[in-house]
């Protein structure tokens, strides 16, 4: 399904996987490091409730990340859209605006280093997975 240059199949399935990610990242691979890095404990996170809310806006980004970084690996050109391109153009947003943006309000926030290691490695593969599937699939 194409419209405008962009494959929305591709998009669906690269924020699919990109919030599944997220849930290996934080949820079985970092949860521990990830807690300490926010200064919380398990229990505060408990007794703060499972809203959905933040899991909402969680995918709505993701969806919006693959729809965006979909349009720059499309302006790629004719032939162009590849797993190869994809991920080079995945990791090149990650480097360009995602970790420069966390260093900097986590510098001004005062969060630990460890936090920003955390969150970007998250963003790195999140950016690389997207570009991945819409290299795959075309933009």
């Amino acid at each position: 399904m194409d419209f405008a240059g962009l494959n929305y199949y591709a998009v669906v399935l690269a924020a699919v996987v990109s919030f599944l990610m997220g849930w290996l990242w934080y949820g079985v691979l970092f949860p521990k490091q990830w807690m300490a890095a926010v200064g919380k404990t398990e229990e505060e996170f408990k007794a703060e409730g499972n809203s959905p809310v933040p899991f909402v806006i969680a995918f709505v980004a993701q969806l919006i990340m693959a729809w965006v970084l979909a349009g720059v690996i499309g302006h790629l050109g004719s032939g162009e859209v590849t797993l190869r391109n994809g991920i080079i153009s995945g990791a090149f947003c990650w480097l360009g605006f995602v970790v420069t943006t966390l260093a900097v309000n986590h510098a001004f926030q005062g969060a630990k280093r460890m936090l920003t290691l955390i969150d970007g490695g998250h963003w790195l593969a999140v950016l690389v997975l997207q570009g991945a599937v819409i290299g795959l699939m075309g933009a």
